[in-house]
């Protein structure tokens, strides 16, 4: 491993000044045993770190980076756009336009609005929908991780599957969470006892979910069982609320949507929409985005929401998804990246999996197939540290978490996919050769 001194002072600076050294848990790599990446620039598939370390990245903010790091056009348009004044707190054209090409590209949604960050956009959510409904109870399910509003935090996915498997947090009083319901993620029988249940059956104003979760590692939901939520929600005039924060505009252009028959009442977006910058959104159908303040009672503001840079920083992002061939390109490089390393994994029928669904993906190890919370609890969490420290090594920044989702973008390299291969093939061979 290449020396990191530079890193190592920065974050035995910052754990004087900053709980744990980060300000998201994950980022600490403390479950992956070593120091954590302290990046200074980036470029295309590349970050570099504080000690000039360079290594191709397959976090890429999350997912955000679809387009890869400081992507010439939107850097211009947004240069452009700050020197007009970085925010103001008053309404600005820009909001429209954002709002114009979401719309046109997500058929169900009608009206939306913006906020500043995922939490924010499925806690408004959920308060729209308990508003309009009239009702208290939300139902989510286990592995799916919402954000950090309190009655959100019960099984959740994301760092606090590390931190406890089932409790959520600290800090959190039993009052708040017991309107929460959460249910095992694909499990069709347990849907249908809830809706039936006399005690639930009026009361739930929302079910929301991940159609396709990446916070447990990538797990998508069946269509059966989208098929019976939609149907169940509809039947009881329950929302539906589909978060795409992760999965809007990643797994294709009109999101997750464009992979179920199901049509939801809300959505939640973000990480693309705004290119790198704290930019959220949630909307759906009009009647439903009316209550929302000032036309009706539910109140929701944000000072920064529809920060104008921002705006343009998403704008440009989604007008450059929009170019010919743009997902199809996107399905070639993860093809050419995982296919080689499915078909070693099938021939030698190791105890590894790879789910994946567009340019979005995890390698699991220890099983060979995950389809919800308990199945993610029994993956080799160790053996993914390792894995983590030798590509880390070796130049390669993969997520420090075993249960989360990696990207492609559109900016990484044909030889830095097959250099990744490569890489994770040599580790599995000297790693699971010996296992059946």
């Amino acid at each position: 491993m290449s020396s990191r001194p530079q890193s190592q002072h920065i974050f035995d600076q910052m754990n004087q000044h900053i709980p744990g050294g980060v300000n998201s848990p994950v980022r600490s790599c403390k479950s992956m045993g070593q120091v954590p990446l302290v990046a200074d620039h980036a470029y295309r598939d590349t970050v570099v770190d504080v000690d000039g370390n360079a290594y191709i990245d397959f976090c890429c903010s999350w997912g955000a980076l679809i387009h890869g790091h400081a992507h010439p056009t939107i850097l211009q348009a947004v240069q452009a756009r700050m020197h007009k004044g970085t925010s103001f707190g008053i309404t600005t054209a820009i909001e429209g336009e954002l709002a114009r090409e979401m719309i046109q590209l997500v058929d169900s949604v009608e009206k939306l609005r913006f906020v500043s960050s995922g939490t924010e956009a499925t806690m408004s959510a959920a308060r729209l929908a308990r508003g309009f409904t009239r009702r208290d109870t939300i139902v989510k399910f286990s592995g799916n991780y919402h954000g950090h509003a309190d009655f959100f935090l019960v099984q959740a996915g994301s760092g606090l599957i590390e931190l406890s498997p089932t409790a959520s947090s600290a800090g959190i009083p039993a009052d708040i969470v017991k309107h929460t319901v959460c249910l095992p993620y694909n499990d069709c029988q347990a849907l249908k006892e809830l809706f039936s249940h006399p005690s639930y059956r009026d009361c739930i104003a929302a079910v929301i979910i991940e159609p396709v979760a990446a916070n447990m590692g990538v797990v998508p939901a069946s269509r059966e069982f989208m098929l019976l939520l939609r149907e169940l929600t509809a039947k009881a005039k329950t929302l539906l609320i589909f978060d795409e924060v992760i999965t809007g505009f990643r797994v294709g252009k009109g999101g997750a949507q464009e992979l179920y028959p199901v049509t939801p009442d809300l959505f939640c977006f973000g990480k693309i929409i705004g290119a790198g910058f704290p930019v959220a959104a949630f909307g759906g159908r009009g009647d439903v985005m009316d209550y929302l303040a000032p036309l009706g009672p539910v109140y929701q503001a944000g000072t920064l929401s529809g920060n104008p840079v921002a705006m343009e920083a998403g704008l440009q992002s989604l007008r450059l998804l929009q170019q010919p061939q743009f997902y199809e390109e996107l399905e070639r490089k993860t093809s050419l990246l995982l296919d080689p390393i499915e078909e070693v994994i099938v021939k030698h029928g190791w105890n590894v999996c790879i789910q994946r669904k567009g340019s979005m993906f995890t390698l699991f190890l220890g099983t060979k197939a995950v389809r919800n919370m308990e199945d993610a609890l029994k993956i080799d969490v160790e053996g993914y540290g390792r894995l983590f420290r030798i590509l880390f090594s070796q130049g390669i920044y993969i997520p420090p978490s075993a249960h989360e989702a990696w990207f492609i973008s559109a900016a990484h390299e044909d030889g830095h996919l097959v250099q990744t291969r490569e890489a994770v093939l040599s580790f599995l061979e000297e790693n699971f050769s010996n296992s059946i």
